[in-house]
This record gives C-alpha cells, structure tokens and sequence, in this order.
C-alpha cells in the first residue's frame, strides 16, 4: 500500500533531518535552504518498508512560509508532529497542529527529535508538553517516539512504528475522478514539462488526455514517476511527477489541478462547513477579507457568513460562502484552512459543501442554512442518493443533466449512474431526457402548469383549451424543452390534463354555453350547413349569427372557434370555412366518380360541375384536400386517392 506523510513542526526542530535519517534523502533541494539551513518551500521523500511504500512530505516550520506547508498538507494520510527535545512547544508547532486538526488529518504520531541533546529529565518534560498540546484530540493516544537524526537512535524503532500505523489507515474509495493539485513544476531538457503533485483521488496512466485547470489547458500525460520509478499507471495516495505535452513548463503553477477532460469545473464561489480557532484575536464576521487555502492552492476570497449575527465567534463553528479573487477547483468534503489577510495567522478551517454555490440572498438565510445542514449531514453519513437529491433541488427548475451532476460530485461515472439509477427507482428524482430534476421540485412546477391552464380556461370559457407553446412561454421559457415535455407527458399519464396536438386543457374542464352562447353556436351551424359549398366570408357569418342576441361578432368568434375544435367547422383556407357535415359528403362524391372511372382522374371543370361550384369554391378546396391525402396533383388533373 501507499501513504504519505507529513512533517509538521516548529523552525529549526529537526524535520528535514528528520526525513534524511529515515529515507536517505535529503529534501532542501532549494540552494538558499542548504545556505540558510531552513525549508523555505516543499521537500520530498520516499521510503519503502516492504509492503509499505511511504512518501513523505517535508514542509517549512518557519511562519512566513505556513502557506507552502499549508500546498503539502492536504493529501497526507499520517501527520508525524515533530517537536525539538531542546525547545519543546513552540508557536509554530502549536499552529501546523491545528492545522492538522482543521484538516482533519485522522492518524499521525509524535517524534522527539534532538534527544542527543538532552537528559532524561527535560525529555520527560517535552514529552508532557506535548501531551498536553494533543490532548482531546486525533493525537491524544497517538505513539511518542525519542529520535536523534545526528546519532540514529530510535530511527529504527520509528520506522516500525510507521510501518504498524500505515497498516491501520484504511485503503482510499475507488470512486472520485482522478484529481492532482499541483504543487511543483519544472521542465527536464529533452523531456519537457513536468508537474508533481499528491494524487488525491483516482488514477492517471501514461497517454491519458487531461487538462489543467482553472486555465482549461488540454495536456496529454507523455510519462509518470512515483517513489523514483517511472511507471506506467499512479493511483491515489502516491506522491506523482506527470510529464505533460501540449503544455509550456511556465504555464503550470501550484494551485493549478490535473483531471480528466470535461468533468471538473472551476469556481470562485463555494459553501463550507468552518470551525473558528478558540485563540483567533476575534469573531469571524461576514466581507471579512481573508485567505483560503485549498489543495496547492492559496486565494485571496470575501466571506459571507451564514447566520442571523453574521459572524461566527472564537471556538464556534457555522456555515459560510467564501467568494474568491481567483478561480479554484474544489469538491464536496475537501478540507481547507482559513488565514486572516495580514497578518497572516491562521485563524479557522473546515470542509466545502457546494463546490459550485450560487450567491445566497438574505431573505433566504433560513432555506439555505435548512439546505447546508442536510448537506453536512449527508456527506458525513456518506449518503449519496440525498446529497444527489439536494444537489438536484438547489439546481431548481433548470435541473441538472450527468455532467453538471459529476462536476459538482467529482464521481466516477459509474458510482453517479448507480446513484442515479436508485433515486430514480425510488422516483426521488424525475428524469426528461437526460435533465435530472428533483421530485420536489417537479411536483412544484407541476402545480403551477396546472394553475395556469385553469387561469386560462377561467379567462377564456369558450375556448376548448390553453396553445402548448403559449404555455411554455408562460411557465416553461427559460426551462429546457425536455422538461416541458416530461410534465405534460407526466400530467397526461396521471389524468391531470389532456393534452391533444397542439391545445392543452384540464382533464376536468367542460365548456358550459350560456344561452346565449348556445343560440349563436346553433346559428352559425345553420349558416354553414344551408350554404353547403357556397359558403359566406367569416365575417359575414359572424355577423348574421349575433342577429337577435347580447353579443357583437367579436365575441361569436369564440363560439366559431368551439366548432372548429370540434371538427363541425373545417377551416379549407384563410378565406373560406366550410360545414364538416358538408365536406364528407363531396368527399363521398369525389370516391363514387373515382369508381366510375378507370384512371380515377378529375379535372377542375368536372369537379365544378360534380360539386356544383364555381371555381371560386372549387380550387380552394382541391388545394385542400391535396392537403389532407384526398387527392394528389397529376398535370392539370388530380388523381383521387
């Protein structure tokens, strides 16, 4: 198995001889830290101990470089806090500690180092200094090992110990998309860019297309190395140097994240989960300019805390939105440290939420505090299928389709299908063609599409029901198609609505006629069935049908609509209407001369005199029933179908 660990220590405690004593490797690789005998930035190390292969990650104890020991923190799997015999507790110790405890680092253990300097009496001191620093904490039982790095002395001892605890630590879920943050990149002549990082989740083989992010830069991964051997596929947990193609060497930076093509998405807005340090100098309270360091990443960001006081007191905890000045890659769960903006102490952590939130508006801190606590508590619990479900239902009406549900989630496609596919079992979650929508948020959008056909019907009696795209405009504009599709389809199979061609209605509309109405609809059939084909203009009948009612023609157009719903009024063109009674029975003549003739061929003038029409009437309605598979233009005949 492979782990890394990481140093955490006061300046000057021994952490970088430390590493040596036990890898051989000595991890100032800058010059001015071999000058100056201090880690200014990174070291890296490995140790193979048989079935365990440790990669160790030596970061600066000094102050002013917290933030690139924060760039090397967030992937280790044992802290191995380390504390000078000579000087015991110092600031700096008392600082990567609690960092380690924001960063929720589960396992780690306690080295002496420098106990050539000192005698038994003081070495018991430490020990109890130390004691009482972890004390109610990951820490507090962890195993305390007295080594000297100039003499030897307990190396060996420490090297079993690690070897025991690495066993313990449980093996990383298959189920993220491979992420590296980078913390390093160099270029090596004849080979080209390359970026190292800790392989936080997945896995990377050698020809993999990926890209780096937030800039989007489609790279290719030419060669890997880990633990000094070039290998031809990394998993997560093992400290990786990926050489990349597509890309220049100065354009890969720390904070920078390596992932597959497509799937992972930056942002400068995200929710978290923080915890305020009992000894910050002061509350946390919201446009508080701070820094946030997340993965390699160190950015400048404005937060927004989220409660009534709009701040979060020493020692408390509570939610927040963190708005960056600069783009980052972040997932559910991630951890992250928060530093004041000068000076520069760290001052609280916790772990994201939403790594792609929407701004929270203060009329809603109420469902969005109700909305980050199912949240935590789902991604505590490991709960899947309700952390898709409150992803689904902050996404509202617009749902989300498998991509943008993978980039807020960071799984792999075949742990998000498996989700999917039982919150669609258990029919939480409504599918429209590949748009997820929570079932709340359906059965929401449901109601208001009904609300609105009954307005409709309320505001026009007499129309037989609301257009489809009028409806679409109304509830649906800004809606995918695939959605408005799915409701009605939803609302049909469930007997809420009738939906035909191109009208929708309520299943339980009727249209009651006044009397009124009921006069003007009997007249206007009478008008059409006495005309037969030599029908008036529209206008005309209208007209003639409010003789001797309350009504003006304007409003009988509402009634003449009713009958051609219903198919009793057929509409041939723009200028003529026709009774339906009467058009099936000139198609029954038009099928009686076809079977009087051997090439079932009609002219116009026969067709005037079958019909009994001048050509007025008579080319019109050719037209129309070439329209509607009657009969079908053959010259200057029609052939009758």
């Amino acid at each position: 198995m492979d782990i890394i660990i990481g140093t955490a220590g006061h300046i000057d405690h021994g952490k970088t001889a430390l590493v040596k004593a036990l890898t051989g490797v000595d991890a100032d690789r800058l010059p001015e830290e071999k000058k100056r005998g201090i880690t200014i930035d990174l070291g890296f190390a490995e140790l193979d101990l048989g079935e365990v292969r440790i990669g160790f990650v030596d970061v600066p104890g000094h102050e002013r470089f917290v933030k690139n020991m924060l760039a090397g923190a967030h992937g280790i799997d044992l802290v191995a806090l380390v504390i000078a015999a000579d000087e015991g507790v110092m600031p700096q110790t008392r600082e990567h500690f609690e960092i380690c405890r924001l960063l929720e680092t589960k396992t780690g253990l306690i080295v002496l180092t420098k106990t050539d300097l000192v005698d038994e009496e003081l070495l018991e001191l430490v020990k109890l200094d130390a004691q009482e620093l972890v004390q109610n904490s990951f820490l507090e039982n962890a195993p305390m090992i007295p080594v000297s790095a100039r003499t030897g002395a307990g190396i060996d001892e420490l090297k079993s110990v690690i070897k025991n605890l690495a066993q313990t630590i449980p093996a990383r879920k298959n189920e993220m998309v491979a992420r590296l943050p980078i913390d390093r990149s160099f270029t090596i002549k004849g080979f080209g860019a390359v970026a190292t990082g800790t392989l936080v989740a997945g896995e990377i083989s050698v020809a993999d297309e990926m890209e780096l992010l937030p800039i989007a830069r489609k790279v290719r991964v030419r060669g890997l190395q880990t633990h000094g051997k070039m290998v031809e596929l990394t998993h997560a947990g093992q400290r990786t140097a990926v050489n990349l193609g597509g890309v220049e060497h100065t354009e890969i930076e720390r904070g920078q994240t390596l992932a597959p093509i497509g799937i992972l998405r930056s942002t400068q807005i995200f929710d978290a989960e923080i915890e305020v340090l009992k000894d910050a100098k002061k509350p946390l309270k919201s446009r508080a300019r701070v820094r946030v360091h997340v993965g390699t990443l160190e950015a400048l960001a404005r937060v927004q805390i989220i409660n009534e006081k709009d701040e979060i007191a020493q020692g408390e905890k509570g939610f927040v939105q963190f708005r960056l000045e600069t783009p980052v890659v972040v997932l559910p769960n991630e951890r992250f440290i928060v530093r004041s903006y000068s000076p520069q102490i760290t001052i609280a952590g916790g772990k994201i939420l939403d790594g792609l939130a929407n701004k929270h508006r203060r009329k809603d801190l109420t469902e969005t505090i109700d909305y980050l606590q199912k949240l935590a508590d789902s991604l505590k619990n490991d709960d899947k299928q309700t952390e898709l479900k409150l992803f689904l239902e902050n996404s509202g009406e617009s749902g989300a389709n498998f991509r943008d549900l993978q980039a807020r989630t960071g799984w792999i496609d075949s742990i998000l299908r498996k989700n999917l596919q039982e919150v669609l079992q258990k029919k939480s979650v409504i599918e429209a063609d590949g748009i997820f929508l929570s079932r709340n948020i359906f059965e929401d959008l449901a109601r208001k599409t009904i609300q609105t056909i009954q307005a409709h019907h309320k505001a026009e009696p007499l129309v037989k029901g609301m257009m489809r795209e009028t409806l679409r405009e109304k509830v649906f504009t800004h809606l995918p198609t695939e959605i408005f599709k799915k409701t009605l389809q939803i609302l049909n199979e469930r007997g809420e609505i009738s939906a035909e061609k191109d009208v929708v209605r309520a299943a339980s509309y009727s249209q009651n006629l006044s009397a009124n109405d009921k006069q003007i609809l009997e007249k206007l059939k009478k008008i059409y069935e006495t005309a037969k084909l030599e029908v008036p203009t529209l206008e005309n009948a209208l007209a003639e049908s409010v003789i001797g009612t309350k009504s003006k023609p304007v409003e009988a157009r509402k009634v003449f609509q009713l009958l051609l719903d219903s198919g009793e009024i057929i509409k041939i063109s723009n200028d003529f209407y026709f009774s339906g009674k009467i058009i099936n029975e000139l198609v029954e003549k038009l099928k009686n001369y076809a079977a009087k003739t051997s090439d079932r061929l009609i002219d116009v003038p026969s067709f005037k005199d079958l019909a009994g029409i001048s050509r007025k009437y008579a080319i019109p309605l050719l037209e129309y029933f070439d329209q509607i598979k009657i009969t079908r233009r053959a010259g200057d005949k029609r052939l009758i179908l």
